[in-house]
């Protein structure tokens, strides 16, 4: 079971810059009183974030400067791409949980939690910048009725709300969970950090992409197709699309189509989350602007609307508005298993949240959906979505996962040579204690145990064994603390016996008194020395495998 661990909190410094602006009126709402939002600070060269501070979606004026004509680069390099058969997870199915970054805007959040712990069948996983914030969000979100049991809070210092953008991407490798990462297009770097800490929390592999990027501006379905704005392509100018596309391809296994951006006057993210969301393999909502009919962003959602329906998808249309610089959108939704959390707004038309509700409930009849008021979160550029980040739920029930991703099929050893066996394993409470590694030269008809109750460090060596196969196998079983275990075995790889073909006594000559021994010991099973087709088994194969190599 996930656990708070304590780390020593941001020390954070209060911001003096603040910026207002106005929000004209839409036809039939009443109107809007501009919203303030903060800015960080610059202290000995590095950016502050004030604790609490509302800081936007969109990179502030004290960031864009902080950041220069160059942008935001990748500087941590990346790690290699995951090597085990991969599929990204897609948000509309099982989830285990949603992550939250506690940072402001507490009253949506203990709204969010109570629906996600309850109707959701979710936990909640959030991250608090010290313990006195851990318990107070707790209570906020149990006090709102959050299932106690099911809220988790992570002490470890963020930035801002915005953990879409800089959470953790899950992906399936093999059976197990997988974290991608990338570097967050924002300077903020707690942050850009939080995902690769998280990870060491849960015990995922992980894997570090160098694109520049905001989670937000990625959608996917659970079968490989994905959608992003080519904002990403603006900020990584040193690639093409094509390979903005391949890194994807590489690290989460989906082909990308890049639409065009909204203009930032729309929308100053850019984001795609901001006006789309998938909701099955071949289903979306896109927006629609009824009160801008004509317009740059009208003709994006319009064209799109009429791609993904060339695909043979079924594409669903709700309102979408713009107000002064505040963009009221209802496609930045949170699915959770059976929930969906649908914004509403309080400052615009009651019909277009109407209108809203009905398209999604026509879009996901089987999902509860409910409404929260989240203006305050829309005149900092983003809504729920933002906010949320999805952790699909453990394939293997209560059971663990493993994958093993080395040897690789077809990979050939001699015998007495280094064989390096590589994993990662999974669990639903992220438990994994003790694992099991198995060796087969049969095609996995039988196994013999290579370590037995190892520890689960995804690393193990043994030495080949002197047979001659081509159906090797290697299987790694975990084992959590509750005692329930798991299994899964690599790819066939090949082993090169320095024994002559049917030499049974190894004297290097195939004659009759290999034949006597095969006969001594006819039946045996596992470990015989007289076992010269390497199948574990002394039988007749091992005498015809004699003769058929008899010296002359």
């Amino acid at each position: 079971m996930i656990r708070p661990i304590g780390l020593s909190a941001k020390t954070k410094t209060l911001c003096a810059c603040v910026a207002a602006a106005s929000v004209s009126t839409l036809a039939g709402a009443t109107p809007i009183e501009g919203p303030q939002w903060d800015e960080p600070i610059l202290v000995d060269g590095q950016l502050v974030f004030e604790e609490g501070a509302r800081i936007p979606k969109a990179m502030t004026d004290t960031e864009r400067r902080f950041i220069g004509e160059d942008g935001i680069m990748a500087p941590r390099g990346g790690t290699a791409p995951p090597i085990g058969p991969i599929r990204c997870a897609s948000e509309y199915e099982p989830m285990a949980g949603i992550i939250l970054a506690w940072e402001g805007y507490s009253s949506i959040m203990r709204q969010m939690a109570a629906h996600i712990t309850t109707t959701g069948d979710a936990d909640v996983y959030v991250a608090c910048d010290s313990s006195s914030e851990a318990n107070s969000a707790r209570n906020a979100m149990v006090g709102a009725g959050a299932d106690p049991d099911r809220v988790f809070t992570f002490v470890r210092s963020t930035d801002t709300v915005w953990i879409r953008d800089y959470g953790p991407r899950y992906i399936f490798e093999g059976d197990c969970r997988a974290i991608v990462d990338h570097t967050y297009n924002r300077p903020r770097p707690n942050d850009n950090s939080w995902s690769s800490w998280f990870d060491a929390q849960v015990g995922h592999a992980y894997y570090e992409h160098e694109l520049v990027h905001g989670g937000g501006n990625f959608h996917l379905n659970g079968v490989g197709v994905a959608a992003a704005s080519k904002l990403i392509s603006n900020e990584n100018g040193g690639m093409s699309d094509a390979q903005i596309i391949d890194i994807w391809r590489q690290y989460q296994n989906v082909e990308t189509y890049l639409h065009d951006p909204f203009p930032t006057n729309v929308d100053s993210t850019q984001h795609i989350d901001m006006w789309m969301q998938i909701t099955d393999d071949q289903e979306i909502i896109i927006s629609d602007w009824p009160t801008a009919s004509g317009s740059t962003q009208d003709n994006i959602c319009d064209w799109a609307a009429g791609y993904y329906q060339g695909l043979g998808w079924t594409v669903y249309r709700t309102p979408a508005f713009t107000s002064g610089w505040t963009h009221f959108t209802y496609t930045n939704m949170v699915i959770c298993n059976d929930l969906v959390l649908l914004p509403k707004y309080a400052d615009i038309s009651d019909s277009w949240d109407s209108q809203a509700l009905a398209t999604v409930q026509a879009a996901m009849p089987n999902r509860t959906v409910v409404q929260i008021t989240c203006d305050d979160l829309a005149y900092s550029a983003g809504v729920m979505h933002c906010i949320t980040m999805h952790m699909p739920a453990h394939v293997g029930g209560v059971n663990p996962t493993t994958c093993v991703r080395y040897p690789l099929a077809g990979a050939s050893y001699e015998a007495g040579q280094t064989i390096a066996v590589n994993w990662i394993s999974d669990d639903d409470e992220f438990n994994v204690v003790s694992v099991d590694i198995d060796l087969s030269t049969n095609g996995g008809a039988t196994w013999t145990s290579i370590a037995s109750g190892g520890a689960d460090d995804g690393y193990h060596t043994f030495a080949a064994p002197n047979v001659s196969t081509s159906a090797a196998h290697v299987r790694v079983t975990a084992r959590d603390a509750d005692g329930n275990t798991g299994a899964s075995q690599s790819a066939a790889f090949t082993i090169e016996s320095d024994q002559i073909a049917g030499d049974a006594n190894g004297d290097g000559i195939v004659n009759v008194n290999d034949i006597l021994l095969v006969v001594s010991q006819f039946g045996c099973a596992s470990s015989c020395s007289a076992d010269v087709d390497g199948d574990d088994q002394v039988t007749a194969t091992d005498i015809l495998m004699v003769l058929a190599n008899w010296t002359i």
